[in-house]
């Protein structure tokens, strides 16, 4: 029925003028090449300076956005005649490689990227619905098809050489792990290689050596399997036919496998193609009819389990699957064929190149990084883990695997597509190819792709009207706070079309600027108070209409929002620490079923995540953690800390300020240590973490308390502690702000609010350092005295030249302006009028970034009695401002977003005030924080 039905959107495609155009008044057509910034392996292009030269000769204008990671520099751009620029709207016609964010699309222009929405793909809903509000031609690189429907621009060749060389690397350490040396372990990462024909050199050396030596004889014939005919499958077997090997029939492996004729000096390999392993359930021994299947998969299932899995070495997956047909490897069968596996030395490592997610194998649950590219799966437990040495099979499962051969891929993938760019220059659009590609334009989707309508955000009915599209199944979420986090957590729940969102926060103009510029149909701004006692009327109705409660406000207002969302039976989440008060209503939160999530951003949160999944790894393999060492800090990016603290304000000053009068406790070196909250800042020691960072740390409260929550053996551990980063001279320079009153919290006495409005910031420094007439010359004594610097100590003059370069002595400067004063329950006090100081000054400029560093040494002692050091480093980067989310605010609020994700979707099923340190919290987050681009550089070296 909906097939016959025409949107409002899809009904305005058929009236398009054809003369209808998407590009400026310039006199010569323009092409922009976007910089790609959905990860860091991304240095592919679909534009290389090779083919700029081309369209130059064309008449066609090329406009390069500046990158420091694509594999071609911008300086060989602009030899090649490009322009270099930041800015695209001069660009008719925008090339990328990947998604563009929703803040970068630009309206009224022509896109062509691979855009994952033509299959009505949910993550993307949101971004399809941005491209028709803003008019934009959307064009898809998977849509460019012949008259046959061949794909014509495709990277999936590259896939299989990067899969197939990744996957025979995973395969050497596997077998390393099974106490095997072989020549797979000089095979190295796809992005080793200089060239795809140094691999291929490299493994025709190695297959000279196969030749000679042999394979271990106690692994059978070695048998590679592959799934799939296309492109995928084709270009890893060209890859691994640098190797000695002779194809055989899947019908021949069994044979194969259980003769005594094969030979260990080669490897043998089978294709196996749909019709190979899928039967028909009423006929299993009928002739495959490839149509039949396509029209009736329900009625087929696979025998890939019994027929070829058990003869398989290693299986390489190029094959397509959707989810109507048949999986190649269920869950159930693979715990089932685990034993015979282990048993024969089968199915060791699995290199899943199409990386379908709980697809083929409904085992394989995430996508791997290029760094990080296997992990292992035991069947037997259903558990993952990194021990090459331990129980499972190995799964290979990187979901980028072209961008390891950028250069390559890029000029093959450049060259295809360099005609239809010639045509989308001179806005050819109605050629059949182009016309193809294109989803939507001028605000409506294309016809065969008006079906998308029911996937976007708003849906249409019959009768033109518009309403939700999850009317029965709408998840409301309430999110208390419009700051600095909230863009990233909003825009990530809003990725699910069936979120709705009220944006609760005491600064309305700020909540109604951030949902102005996302989707207003699903986000409803309300005015709220919060009181760290009670909550008043209005916010319980707020509170009422949502699934889920997401508090960003400050700590200290948790707990009465915490005991109103148990007594109504609402979810929360914060990304705040676990108070005392907040631990008390475990067991009210638990008998009235509900989840208060805790500790779910980066510090706490991250760290815990990561923390935790390695913790548990060495103790599910007998091993002892004698010394863990996290730290963590948001900082400026070095180029943007010029200024006296080395700091700037990604978040709520006042936590920052406020972490600085905790004390602190830890273990070092079987020592347990005290830092009282006078001595915090004094306490700051160097911290190398890279030679490039001047930083510092301090320790983070109560560091012992996490002994028990990470499940640690208080007898093995020497060493725990937490700390914050900042840069050197900064703890320094706080504490002399401490000494003269700046962070004191109490209200200063016979001072109201009117008062304070009318106080510089020369007559509030008179007040704390008893100075009746402020001006610098007379308060600099004062801040000698105070804080015990003599007057010719270089410190004093630090102090004194940062306090100036904050307006401290201007008399103009107001020390509380409007909105400075925390609560309307108590008057000024000099904590407020320093955090509004600072924030008024220490804010990113337009091209800044933040940085977000945060890294973990554990001290781990095998159940061999071996001891090692691992290390776990993240240095991530905002947006340059203003173009988008800073480093903090994405990993905080993303973090808090997947956890009330998971409630919303019933995947977080424990009860009561949680930190998230069990697996089945700690393992799908980072699942998910992995596919948006929080990776941890890891390394190990022996004690």
């Amino acid at each position: 029925m909906f097939a016959r039905l025409v949107s409002a959107r899809a009904a305005g495609a058929s009236m398009r003028p054809r003369s209808f155009r998407y590009y400026s008044a310039a006199a010569r057509p323009v092409i922009g090449v976007r910089r790609e910034t959905k990860h860091k392996w991304e240095r592919r292009t679909p534009v290389l300076p090779e083919h700029v030269e081309q369209l130059k000769k064309d008449g066609i204008e090329v406009i390069v956005q500046p990158s420091n990671n694509r594999i071609v520099g911008d300086e060989r751009y602009r030899q090649a005649g490009a322009t270099i620029s930041e800015d695209l709207s001069k660009a008719d016609v925008i090339v990328g490689i990947k998604e563009v964010e929703l803040a970068g699309l630009i309206p009224n222009k022509s896109y062509l990227y691979f855009s994952h929405t033509h299959k009505g793909q949910s993550y993307n809903m949101g971004m399809l619905k941005d491209v028709l509000d803003k008019k934009i031609r959307l064009m898809d690189y998977e849509l460019i098809t012949n008259d046959k429907g061949q794909r014509q621009v495709m990277f999936g060749t590259f896939a299989g050489y990067s899969g197939m060389l990744d996957g025979l690397h995973a395969l050497g350490l596997r077998l390393l792990g099974k106490g095997y040396g072989t020549p797979f372990l000089n095979v190295g990462m796809a992005h080793t290689y200089p060239t795809l024909q140094h691999a291929k050199d490299t493994l025709r050396d190695l297959g000279k050596i196969i030749e000679q030596d042999g394979l271990p004889q106690s692994f059978g014939p070695m048998v590679v399997v592959f799934t799939g005919t296309g492109n995928v499958s084709r270009g890893a077997q060209e890859v691994f036919q640098c190797l000695p090997h002779e194809y055989v029939k899947p019908s021949e492996l069994q044979q194969l496998v259980e003769s005594k004729t094969w030979s260990n000096k080669k490897i043998y390999a089978t294709v196996v193609d749909v019709a190979d392993h899928c039967v028909r359930k009423d006929a299993p021994d009928a002739v495959f009819d490839f149509a039949h299947y396509l029209a009736n998969p329900d009625q087929y299932k696979s025998v890939f389990a019994d027929k070829i899995a058990p003869y398989a070495t290693m299986l390489v997956t190029g094959h397509y699957w959707d989810t109507p047909f048949p999986r190649l490897l269920t869950t159930e069968q693979a715990k089932r064929l685990y034993p015979t596996w282990k048993k024969n030395n089968r199915m060791i490592t699995i290199a899943d190149i199409s990386c379908d997610i709980r697809g083929g194998l409904e085992f394989m649950s995430h996508a791997a990084k290029i760094d990080d590219p296997w992990f292992m799966y035991d069947p037997l437990t259903g558990s993952e883990h990194k021990d090459p040495d331990g129980e499972g099979v190995q799964i290979m499962s990187v979901d980028i695997l072209p961008s390891e051969l950028p250069l390559e891929s890029s000029k093959y993938f450049g060259d295809k597509l360099l005609p239809y760019l010639k045509q989308m220059a001179k806005q050819e659009f109605e050629a059949p190819v182009l016309k193809r590609a294109t989803i939507a334009a001028d605000g409506a989707l294309e016809p065969r792709h008006a079906w998308l309508e029911g996937k976007l955000p708003s849906a249409i009915t019959a009768a033109g009207e518009v309403k939700s599209p999850a009317a029965a199944s709408a998840k409301r979420v309430v999110v208390l706070g419009s700051g600095f986090v909230a863009g990233p957590l909003v825009d990530y729940l809003l990725r699910d079309p069936h979120v709705h969102i009220t944006l609760a926060s005491n600064n309305v103009a700020e909540a109604t600027a951030l949902a102005a510029t996302r989707d207003t149909s699903r986000i409803h701004v309300a005015e709220i108070e919060v009181s760290p006692t009670t909550v008043n009327d209005h916010l319980k109705s707020v509170l009422s209409t949502g699934d889920v409660i997401v508090s960003l406000v400050p700590a200290t207002l948790h707990v009465p929002i915490a005991k109103e969302c148990i007594a109504r039976g609402k979810h929360m989440v914060t990304a705040s620490y676990i108070s005392k008060d907040m631990a008390s209503l475990h067991a009210d939160a638990q008998q009235a079923g509900v989840t208060i999530m805790n500790e779910v951003g980066l510090d706490p949160g991250i760290d815990h995540l990561t923390a935790k999944q390695f913790i548990d790894e060495v103790h599910a393999h007998g091993g002892q953690i004698e010394g863990f060492v996290s730290w963590c800090g948001g900082l400026p990016a070095p180029e943007n800390s010029g200024n006296p603290l080395g700091y700037k304000f990604s978040w709520s000053p006042r936590g920052v300020l406020l972490a600085a009068l905790n004390s602190a406790i830890y273990r070092m070196d079987g020592k347990e240590v005290t830092i009282p909250s006078e001595r915090l800042l004094l306490s700051a020691r160097d911290v190398n973490i890279y030679k490039g960072f001047a930083l510092e740390g301090l320790p983070n409260r109560d560091s012992l308390s996490y002994i028990d929550q990470y499940e640690l053996n208080r007898d093995h551990l020497k060493t725990m502690f937490r700390g914050t980063l900042r840069y050197k001279g900064y703890s320094h320079l706080v504490f002399q702000f401490r000494l003269l009153g700046l962070l004191a919290t109490d209200a200063l006495t016979g001072i109201d609010r009117a008062q304070a409005a009318e106080l510089s910031w020369p007559a509030l420094l008179g007040r704390l350092l008893s100075v009746k007439n402020p001006t610098r010359d007379t308060l600099e004594p004062a801040i000698a005295l105070r804080t015990g610097l003599l007057p010719t100590s270089p410190d004093l003059r630090d102090l004194l030249d940062a306090m100036s370069w904050l307006g401290m002595f201007d008399q103009s400067a107001t020390a509380f302006p409007a909105g400075s004063i925390a609560s309307a329950a108590t008057g000024p006090a000099a904590l407020d009028a320093t955090c509004a100081r600072l924030q008024s000054m220490l804010v990113y400029e337009e091209g800044e970034r933040d940085m977000v560093a945060m890294h973990h040494e554990f001290t781990v002692r095998t159940r061999a009695g071996k001891s090692a050091q691992h290390t776990a480093t993240l240095i991530t980067y905002g947006d340059p401002v203003p173009t988008g989310a800073t480093a903090m605010a994405k990993t905080v609020g993303i973090p808090a977003a997947i956890a009330a994700e998971m409630l919303l979707q019933g995947k977080m099923t424990r009860r009561g005030v949680l930190a998230p340190m069990h697996r089945d919290i700690y393992e799908p987050m980072l699942n998910v924080l992995t596919k948006e681009g929080v990776q941890f550089v890891e390394k190990a070296r022996d004690l």
